[in-house]
């Protein structure tokens, strides 16, 4: 009986050694599904987040009504409304100089003088020679009267001696010593009024050796000291520069040609000067002129304003930057200008779901956003772009002028208060 017992105890055993192996190879494959879930269920919201990083998101901006001023920006220099340059005609050196820089001066005050000693000299000799001719004259006057009182005397007898006595030629050799007698008197005078010319001449260079101011003004420069030698032999040296009035000034300005259509004579200016920063100057314009001038290949138009410059702040020289008002629009529909440079990325292709196996399964790497087609290319008509539930939505507008921030609308189906789309924030990759 003992064999059978033992026999029966190793049945068992062994029937309970499998069974403790089918339990735990049950707990496994339940253990390896959930993981299997968890790992499906993780990679899915990863996909999820990736495709929801993947979204676009923008910038907007509020539609205003307001008053717009179009503007256009130019630089340049002041200048003296009236300019003089003061120079010698004569050559000479500088005796004295009688006014300094700044100071204010009148029609024919004396600014300088050159030393006139030769001038003298050349007077005191043209008068001597004046003198002289004089004396010639009145010496052919008198041999005038003579061969004229000889030539009557000879007529006389020749008609009292019934034309027989004095010859023929003696008649004649009188009668052209009167004639040379004459023009010996015609050539003194020509040489009196030859030396009157000279002297005034000479007292005329004198007059010049004072160097007088032609207009009432301002002396802004002076390039001559006394004892300097000036020579004026084929252009006249500058000697003073005088500004006529400076409360009076203008504004040179440089205008690019793409702004010179828009600049008017009588619009209104402003501008700022360097040594001013935080002050405004006012001015108008006076002139637009037609003449070009093209540095580095920018072909600009000088402009004048007028400047009124009662305080004598503003100095000549100066580099100004001017603000001209070429238009003004009041109540009207703004829209940033960022609204109208926006071009909407194109929509991606949708792709077919795959299911679970699909989004577990790696997909081929996106393509860029794309620049939006069909951009109008009229500069009047174009298009601004909104929100809707999320999605773009173009809307067709007919724009005006603008100041470079902020653009005219008007035409189009927008409001203020309404956003529009000015840029992208952010692109999930």
């Amino acid at each position: 009986m003992k064999p059978k017992i033992n026999s029966d105890l190793d049945i068992v055993q062994t029937l309970e050694i499998d069974q403790s192996s089918g339990r735990r190879k049950g707990l496994k494959r339940w253990f390896i599904i959930a993981l299997l879930v968890i790992v499906t269920v993780i990679t899915i919201l990863f996909w999820k987040k990736m495709e929801n990083s993947n979204s676009v998101q923008y910038r907007t901006q509020e539609i205003v009504r307001g008053n717009l001023t179009v503007i256009v920006t130019a630089t340049g220099t002041l200048q003296p409304t009236n300019k003089v340059d003061v120079g010698s005609e004569l050559s000479g050196i500088i005796k004295s100089v009688e006014v300094d820089y700044n100071d204010r001066v009148k029609v024919g005050q004396v600014l300088a003088k050159l030393d006139t000693s030769k001038l003298e000299a050349q007077i005191a000799q043209a008068k001597a020679a004046l003198e002289s001719a004089k004396a010639k004259l009145l010496q052919a006057q008198a041999t005038v009267s003579e061969t004229r009182s000889k030539l009557s005397q000879l007529q006389r007898v020749w008609e009292l001696s019934n034309k027989k006595v004095p010859s023929q030629s003696e008649l004649d050799a009188a009668e052209a010593a009167f004639e040379r007698a004459k023009a010996d008197e015609a050539s003194a005078k020509a040489l009196v009024s030859q030396a009157q010319a000279t002297l005034e001449a000479y007292e005329t260079d004198l007059s010049k050796s004072l160097i007088r101011s032609p207009v009432n003004g301002v002396v802004l420069t002076r390039s001559v000291e006394p004892g300097q030698t000036v020579a004026a032999s084929f252009q006249a040296p500058v000697l003073f520069t005088l500004a006529e009035d400076l409360t009076q000034m203008e504004l040179h300005v440089n205008v690019d040609e793409a702004d010179i259509g828009k600049v008017k004579e009588g619009q209104k200016a402003t501008f700022s000067v360097s040594a001013y920063p935080n002050r405004s100057f006012e001015g108008r314009i006076t002139q637009v002129r037609y003449g070009s001038s093209t540095t580095s290949g920018v072909v600009t138009y000088e402009t004048v304003i007028k400047v009124l410059n009662s305080d004598l702040s503003l100095r000549p020289g100066m580099t100004a930057t001017a603000d001209i008002v070429v238009k003004k629009v009041e109540n009207a529909i703004l829209i940033p200008n960022a609204a109208l440079r926006f071009t909407p990325p194109a929509q991606e292709e949708k792709r077919p779901s795959t299911g679970l196996v699909g989004a577990l399964l790696p997909r081929p790497p996106r393509s860029a956003f794309r620049q939006g087609e069909g951009i109008s290319t009229d500069k009047k008509h174009q298009r601004v772009w909104t929100l809707k539930e999320g999605q773009l939505l173009a809307i067709p507008v007919t724009i005006g002028s603008t100041n470079g921030n902020m653009t005219e609308v008007v035409d189009g189906d927008i409001k203020p208060g309404m956003k529009l789309v000015v840029d992208i924030v952010s692109v999930g990759k």
